[in-house]
């Protein structure tokens, strides 16, 4: 790569660490080690890096809670590694805001390659810098979603909270208000970087986004099903910072 960089392997296993370890400093990484969700957290303190990957499955706080904190504050990218493939589990680690995901048993290099490709997306976005600064209000509906605090209000006030993946996927359909939109096209511009999902986790981020914005599946006013299409956000949106 152009300059070195650091990786945070995170797992309790520590087989899975030093085969990491090995193949990613063999590449010309710098690496950092943790067994645990706490430790990764002090050594995302005391320096910066590009890439975390990260077991689901760790003692005390898992992968899953670390992702999701991890994605507030930080667009570092992240590649969820378990041992076992369960469509659940990749589902919720997306929706949690994880880039990628493997399980294990896994081919060493095919995780190097998405590390390199992964890290050079998030070099790219932090050179690119952010698309909007200060707060911005997207208002549709009887909804409000702040984009600088990631908060989707009510008409009366009330905060609905929304997971990274809802947050994401609801932003794509105010940029597009009145467009069908494939889940092609929802899959590429979720998110900047190619995480990879399924048409079945565009479905259920759907369903789970049509029963926050208390739209009625069965009769949506907000986000309709137009089939063989995609899908199509209906209501008009305006912004006011």
């Amino acid at each position: 790569m152009t300059a070195m960089a650091r990786v945070l392997i995170v797992d309790d296993d520590p087989v899975i660490r030093e085969l990491l370890a090995s193949y990613l400093q063999r590449d010309g990484y710098e690496v950092l080690c943790a067994e645990t969700a706490e430790q990764a957290e002090a050594c995302l303190q005391e320096q910066p890096v590009e890439l975390v990957m990260l077991d689901i499955r760790l003692p005390g706080k898992d992968g899953l809670t670390l992702t999701r904190e991890l994605r507030v504050r930080s667009e570092v990218g992240i590649i969820l590694i378990t041992g076992r493939d369960d469509e659940i589990d990749r589902i919720v680690g997306l929706e949690c805001g994880a880039d990628d995901y493997l399980a294990k048993p896994f081919n060493p290099r095919e995780l190097m390659s998405r590390a390199k490709n992964l890290i050079r997306r998030v070099r790219h976005a932090q050179a690119a810098g952010p698309v909007e600064e200060g707060r911005q209000l997207r208002q549709f509906a009887d909804w409000t979603l702040d984009l600088d605090r990631r908060r989707l209000l009510a008409a009366d006030g009330r905060e609905c909270l929304l997971t990274h993946g809802e947050f994401q996927l609801l932003s794509v359909f105010l940029r597009n208000s009145g467009h069908t939109l494939s889940r092609d096209q929802l899959m590429d511009q979720i998110r900047n970087r190619e995480w990879l999902p399924n048409d079945r986790s565009i479905d259920v981020l759907v369903g789970r986004l049509r029963r926050k914005l208390q739209d009625d599946p069965a009769d949506p006013r907000l986000i309709i099903t137009i089939h063989g299409a995609g899908y199509l956000f209906s209501a008009p949106v305006s912004s006011r910072a």
